[in-house]
């Protein structure tokens, strides 16, 4: 998917954007920082990667067909803090292979890679078979902006969220979810026979209990309610098996 890259810069930068998003932006001085900015209700707007730029900027690098609305709501919520917002044409290139100079190691999980923005190429890996052997989500794919749950999205596994950082859009519902609940529903890793859409309804026996995303390789990424889960389900005309391993 294409990518969007922002150039953020002030003097609030990294207050305005500690208050706002669900990971801890000091995390920059180590490297990338893996982060969402949420709803009130808890639900991802979108996914992103912050970016260390010099000691003046950071740079936020999004899903284009998020591009457009998180910049608006980022200067919604901007007020008078002493921040810029600015669209840059930097690309973004990924690879597994050795890192070029520049490049960052992707902050999710090692088997990710690394991430650069100085037009550095990447490579041709297989990014669908590397995110369903690792169960890592997809802007606009397995993440749907306005009803995914970061962590039911794997968010707390793939370093996406800090629970000791304090408040941020969307913080008490996430909380909770954390500390007060177990787990009902989330992404996981099936097996699978056959193919469907992505976006299939899965089934087991008559009732509803999920949705088929990204499929490879005999595996793919569904989106399950854990307490319907069956040995054995179905999607359209495929057939699908879960170890009952949860995010």
């Amino acid at each position: 998917m294409e990518r969007t890259v922002f150039r953020l810069s002030g003097a609030d930068r990294i207050d305005f954007l500690q208050n706002l998003v669900t990971n801890d932006v000091r995390g920059l001085e180590h490297g990338l920082v893996w982060a969402a900015l949420l709803t009130p209700q808890g639900k991802c707007l979108a996914d992103f990667f912050l970016v260390p730029d010099g000691e003046e900027a950071l740079l936020l690098d999004v899903a284009t067909p998020l591009a457009a609305d998180l910049a608006k709501r980022l200067k919604m919520y901007k007020l008078r803090a002493k921040v810029e917002l600015e669209e840059t044409e930097l690309t973004v290139s990924r690879g597994t292979g050795p890192a070029p100079e520049g490049a960052w190691p992707d902050p999710r999980d090692p088997a990710m890679g690394w991430r650069a923005y100085n037009g550095a190429p990447g490579d041709d890996t297989d990014w669908d078979a590397l995110r369903v052997a690792h169960v890592v989500p997809e802007s606009g794919v397995e993440l749907v902006p306005g009803e995914s749950y970061p962590l039911e999205l794997c968010f707390e596994r793939l370093h996406g969220v800090d629970f000791r950082k304090g408040c941020y859009v969307g913080q008490e519902v996430t909380a909770r979810m954390k500390h007060k609940t177990e787990l009902k529903k989330g992404l996981v890793r099936v097996s699978i026979e056959g193919a469907a859409p992505v976006g299939s309804q899965i089934m087991a026996g008559e009732k509803p209990v999920g949705t088929l995303y990204t499929q490879s390789g005999g595996a793919a990424l569904a989106w399950l309610r854990f307490d319907r889960a069956a040995d054995e389900m179905q999607a359209e005309g495929a057939k699908l098996t879960w170890d009952g391993q949860k995010p």
